[in-house]
């Protein structure tokens, strides 16, 4: 056997989802920065799922989906008043979808229809969730969701209680179709590992959650800005960056596995960055932000991810830090949910092999002549 650390570079299955070739990101053939500037979130929903851009017809019977199940059941919103009020807000996120299942009655149900059902419900109410769970453990009541509003409106208004501006609703519509889809990822992985036991779309998306939560994963863009926030002023980024250089330790939001001439996400939050901070009249986190790409892409040739912009951008609309990955989880939930269908409609399960390295040849010594 030849082990491939990280499974770098295996090709483990086939999909129509989304693809990177060449460094290009699609989404079902269709080019990120296609769809970035010209389709909504929800359009590229349709896509994923559905395999095409909705017609408008189409796309209204979505909208009013999604608008029908963004509520979720009292028993969930009691839960989230249970849970500690500063715990993690992923492992929040990740034992309220579990939850879902509880009061779904169609959780095991295995059918096409149902699971497209389950997928409309997954994508609705993981914004409620977290709006709901940032509101209480403020001592603030949870805002219920707009009927007839877009998921990005919807989880901005959910989240203050007030109708957001609309640039503002432009540009995290933006950041959700920007993180919908990224071909095989961990977190996709792991929800096609999991639902290829034919398990239910519930522990699917848990599992994908889990993995999300991880700082090499979705936690990066929390770590950015952490970093921004550690560093403090523009006057202090290039001290702070050189040593870390010099220390040869790892700068979040840059390089990423499977992209060798910069992510091609990076320049479209880049571009929100400066446009929210114009907006907010605070240039900071975006002037620094720059000032650091300046120096690793030239010092290491390490280009940003989709995570180094998108933290400056969440900050921008006053989005606390700890939700910047469930904001991920957000918009990944329809990519998430368009591969554990793909996967259910050819499965196999999935069982790779480990290579053996441990002691040979062990004999068992009875106990009363064990050191």
């Amino acid at each position: 056997m030849t082990v491939t650390k990280g499974l770098e570079g295996i090709v483990a299955t086939t999909s129509s989802v989304s693809s990177i070739i060449d460094g290009v990101l699609t989404y079902r053939g269709y080019d990120i920065d296609d769809l970035a500037v010209n389709a909504t979130y929800e359009e590229v929903v349709h896509l994923l799922w559905y395999g095409k851009l909705p017609n408008k017809a189409e796309l209204d019977k979505l909208h009013t989906e999604l608008s029908a199940n963004a509520a979720v059941s009292q028993q969930v919103i009691d839960q989230l008043r249970a849970y500690p009020k500063d715990a993690n807000s992923m492992a929040v996120l990740r034992t309220a979808v579990s939850a879902l299942a509880l009061f779904d009655e169609e959780a095991n149900d295995m059918s096409l229809e149902a699971n497209y059902r389950k997928a409309i419900r997954l994508q609705a109410q993981l914004p409620t969730i977290v709006a709901a769970f940032a509101r209480i453990r403020q001592g603030l009541e949870p805002v219920a969701p707009k009927l007839n509003a877009a998921v990005a409106e919807n989880f901005l208004y959910m989240l203050t209680g007030k109708a957001p501006d609309k640039v503002a609703i432009e540009a995290l519509d933006k950041a959700l179709v920007l993180h919908a889809d990224h071909e095989l990822n961990a977190s996709t992985f792991a929800a096609r590992v999991t639902v290829a036991t034919l398990s239910d779309m519930y522990s699917g998306v848990t599992s994908a959650i889990g993995a999300l939560r991880g700082p090499l994963h979705g936690g990066a863009n929390e770590e950015v800005m952490a970093m921004l926030e550690e560093i403090g002023d523009m006057d202090n980024v290039e001290r702070y960056i050189q040593d870390k250089l010099d220390n040869k330790e790892k700068i979040m939001g840059f390089g990423h596995r499977v992209y060798k001439n910069g992510d091609p996400r990076a320049k479209h939050l880049q571009k929100m960055s400066y446009e929210l901070g114009k907006l907010t009249n605070n240039m900071k986190w975006y002037e620094m932000s720059v000032k650091i790409e300046e120096m690793v892409t030239g010092m290491k040739g390490l280009k940003p991810n989709v995570d180094f912009y998108s933290a400056s951008v969440y900050t921008a609309l006053e989005i606390p830090r700890d939700l910047f990955t469930p904001i991920f989880a957000i918009s990944r939930v329809s990519g998430w949910t368009a591969h554990i269908l793909e996967q259910y409609e050819n499965n196999r399960l999935i069982r790779p092999r480990a290579e053996y390295v441990g002691p040979t040849d062990q004999k068992v010594v009875p106990i009363a002549q064990r050191a």
